[in-house]
């Protein structure tokens, strides 16, 4: 046995280093995606640039950061004769300091349109249109890893023909809009990876059952046209209280791999609704039902990257719909893990290794 003087004093350093090792730090959920090959990130606003404790979070935690007003159109776009690139410059150069790459979300989507947008004829929303793109991508070409260039193009609730989303976009240029903003933005930064994002795919309820199919002949039909797509995004907002079928949805990604593209998951959290009010429960079971979402997903090579949308339950958009504080995230209120961070770096441990995709190039 070697004495505390023989410790104090060095001798015996051989035997006595490895109990006088602290213990290794957890690994971040950014070290433990990159095991296998993927990115992990999560979307920043405003409350990182304000607070502190969580942008240290963010560096510690993330290896991708994505955008979540900054660079949607009525943010940047308050009249129409102004652009406020303030907000987006800022979360990018948060980005660069951190030495982080950034997806900008999103520069086409026919929701939260502006009211002056809405009123004008269809000839001068094209205009807009173009220059939107124009000015914004040119902006940040060769800045970021990857646009959202057209968000949710689908919402059967709108009862348009074909499912669309109904808007100004749509409106002016019926569903040509979605091509037009892919060679239109490919034109411009020929770097960035193009992404296609969209919502509700992941659940089994009348709305991912109608919108499955529509993406995936839209996808067909621009890839069919040589249109500049790289990725689809999939949100994968968990919805328990809703049917789920995950292995399916995973194969239903399988079909995006299959015309050599990649998927990412964007915006990923869990709805706690219908979970129990006591905590620790809740905590499982949110932890749970990502775990098996995640297992399945990450089973296809081609998802790159698993995107939370925020990463502390206090900033999460649940707050403002929930009965009680959400807990819909890896980090709580105070920023510590929990259960579903464990899930998550599980999940990532486990996952079949994959290569990350080159930008795209000219």
């Amino acid at each position: 046995m070697i004495s505390r003087r023989a410790l104090l004093t060095g001798a015996g350093v051989a035997l006595a280093a490895g109990p006088l090792r602290a213990a290794p730090t957890p690994l971040s959920l950014a070290d433990s995606a990159k095991g296998a090959g993927l990115l992990y990130g999560a979307s920043i606003g405003q409350e990182a640039l304000d607070d502190p404790a969580y942008a240290a979070l963010y560096r510690r935690q993330t290896s991708i950061l994505t955008t979540d007003v900054a660079l949607k159109f009525d943010w940047l776009r308050p009249t129409p004769d102004r652009f406020d690139f303030s907000y987006a410059d800022a979360i990018l150069g948060f980005a660069l300091d951190s030495g982080k790459p950034l997806r900008g979300h999103t520069l086409i989507w026919n929701d939260r349109a502006p009211d002056w947008l809405k009123r004008l004829p269809g000839r001068e929303v094209e205009r807009i249109f173009d220059d939107h793109i124009e000015r914004v991508v040119s902006r940040y070409a060769g800045k970021l890893y990857a646009w959202d260039v057209v968000n949710e193009p689908f919402w059967p609730l709108d009862g348009k023909s074909g499912g669309w989303r109904d808007g100004p976009w749509f409106a002016a240029m019926g569903p040509s809009y979605v091509e037009r903003a892919f060679r239109r933005v490919a034109a411009i930064d020929k770097t960035g990876r193009l992404a296609l994002n969209e919502a509700q795919c992941d659940n089994d309820h009348d709305w991912g059952k109608s919108i499955r199919p529509l993406l995936a002949g839209l996808v067909e039909r621009l890839l069919d046209a040589g249109a500049p797509l790289d990725t689809v995004g999939l949100q994968s907002h968990l919805q328990p209280q809703w049917p789920a079928d995950y292995p399916a949805f995973a194969h239903y990604i399988e079909g995006f791999a299959a015309r050599g593209l990649t998927v990412s998951i964007t915006e990923f959290d869990v709805n706690d609704s219908v979970f129990p009010d006591d905590v620790a429960a809740r905590d499982r079971a949110v932890a749970a039902t990502g775990a098996t979402f995640l297992n399945a997903v990450l089973a296809v090579p081609a998802v790159d990257m698993v995107v939370n949308w925020q990463l502390s339950d206090r900033y999460s958009w649940y707050r403002e719909l929930s009965r009680r504080p959400p807990r819909v995230l890896p980090f709580d209120d105070a920023d510590r893990a929990k259960p579903l961070a464990s899930a998550m770096t599980a999940a990532f441990a486990a996952a079949p290794p994959r290569r990350l995709p080159a930008p795209r190039r000219q």
